[in-house]
């Protein structure tokens, strides 16, 4: 891989969640592809559902970039290897624009990426409550690290010409910052969600409807000449010579990976998918909820999150797809699943009313839907045990957050220890050569170039 040098890139961050970020980055890389520009979008932090919005807008995969994660420079290969052939990268934030990892300065705030990329930070200020205070509160966020540039405010709730004069004429003169448009109170354009956040598009069927009228929004009250002119200003990108996570050019396929992507399972870093097919892997697609059998000539089989909780009927009713995945796990094919996997894999989901459907039956224990939130934080974890990813004491970094539970594992099965932030064991290790390997724990393979790498070994030696 080049070094690239010139890759014209911005940043739409908060003052907080909910201010409206995945609706305005989402209306912008629609509205700049609409203009006929090759948008690139990625999104902070570990998040699977507000990506799925901004890849149907920019048509193409949106990925993401965690700095808690990924090192610094993985993070980095990992950005410029995606914009390699696009006009301009937009870049979604997380939460609040410094908030990231529970330890103060512990990584995984969108400031930190920011930096890391050298992108101009567009700010998201919702002003529904406020007028000229909106002021103090931009400044404070201009000011509090000089080292992130906020190039521009966009206003949100916005609830007529008086106030939107008010808020802008005191941002404008106190910040020396320009606001480059604004959103209306009284747009009706707000994103569905539920108990994981968003819903996601893969069960929405007003994709492109929402779009244009969100893109024409932005078209009319946003400044797109001014933002495209603050993503090219932007500094040239520095990336070092020798790449880490990607090989020099793609490797030939040596063996075939099933990937389960439907309305139940789309919770994924797409960088994972590239990078199992760079390093060797073909990826092929099948539906748990609607294939009656794994695809042929399958070597492998990754299961990530989504929601199975909602598709319980037609996952319960799928039997031959799970007699195909029990066959494949007796056969030996390396295994993974993760969060949503694992809950399929389980022995059944009880729902949020307690009704209990039968799900592939491979782990012990069945997975029982909670009222409130289970586990939500990142996590460093250590593999107890050789599985078709990690060797055994192998540190790795992840993420956790679901609202199912599940009896915890023994030490005789259990895929990890969880280090940080509570001590405890994680995941299932299982199979006829330990070949099965499922967790709530969500992995970045640009993490560590290790995990794709022994995945695709340990799939080709199935052949």
């Amino acid at each position: 891989m080049t070094a690239a040098t010139n890759i014209p890139r911005i940043l739409i961050a908060g003052t907080s969640s909910g201010v409206g970020k995945t609706t305005i980055a989402t209306g912008l890389t629609y509205a700049l592809r609409r203009r006929g520009l090759k948008v690139q979008p990625f999104k902070c932090g570990p998040d699977y559902i507000d990506p799925g919005y901004l890849s149907l807008a920019a048509g193409q995969p949106c990925h993401n970039l965690d700095s808690w994660m990924l090192p610094e420079a993985n993070l980095k290969e990992l950005f410029a290897y995606f914009n390699r052939d696009k006009d301009v990268a937009l870049v979604e934030g997380v939460m609040g624009l410094y908030d990231g990892h529970r330890k103060a300065g512990g990584g995984g705030s969108t400031a930190k990426i920011a930096r890391i990329i050298g992108a101009p930070v567009l700010l998201i200020l919702n002003i529904a409550k406020m007028s000229e205070s909106a002021a103090a509160m931009a400044l404070g966020y201009c000011t509090y690290d000089p080292d992130v540039k906020v190039a521009g405010i966009i206003l949100n709730q916005v609830g007529s010409p008086t106030h939107l004069r008010s808020a802008k004429t005191a941002i404008e003169e106190r910040c020396g910052v320009p606001v480059m448009g604004y959103l209306p109170k009284a747009a009706n354009l707000t994103l569905p969600e539920r108990h994981l956040g968003l819903v996601p598009v893969a069960e929405r069927g007003d994709e492109k409807g929402f779009l244009d009228e969100l893109g024409d929004l932005i078209e009319e009250h946003i400044d797109l000449d001014l933002v495209l002119d603050v993503a090219r200003r932007a500094p040239d990108f520095a990336l070092g010579d020798s790449p880490i996570i990607f090989p020099e050019k793609p490797l030939p396929p040596r063996c075939r990976i099933a990937v389960a992507r439907d309305e139940a399972f789309n919770f994924y870093y797409q960088a994972n998918i590239e990078l199992l097919r760079v390093w060797g892997a073909e990826i092929v697609y099948f539906s748990p909820v609607s294939d009656s059998v794994l695809p042929p000539g399958t070597n492998g089989v990754y299961i990530g999150g989504g929601f199975p909780e909602v598709f319980l009927k037609e996952l319960e009713g799928n039997t031959s797809m799970k007699q195909s995945i029990t066959d494949a796990v007796a056969k030996g094919l390396p295994v993974y699943a993760e969060c949503g996997g694992l809950m399929y894999l389980s022995q059944g989901i009880a729902d949020f009313q307690g009704n209990r459907y039968d799900m592939v039956g491979l782990l012990p224990g069945c997975c029982e839907m909670q009222n409130k939130l289970q586990r939500l934080g990142y996590t460093t974890a250590e593999a107890l045990h050789s599985t078709p990813l990690a060797e055994k004491s192998q540190s790795l970094r992840g993420h956790l957050f679901h609202w199912s539970r599940l009896d915890a594992p023994d030490e005789k099965t259990a895929a990890y220890r969880i280090i940080e932030p509570k001590e405890q064991l994680e995941g299932f290790v299982l199979g006829p050569k330990d070949n099965l390997l499922a967790s709530y724990l969500h992995l970045h393979f640009g993490s560590d170039p290790r995990l794709a790498k022994r995945f695709i070994a340990k799939c080709a030696a199935t052949r």
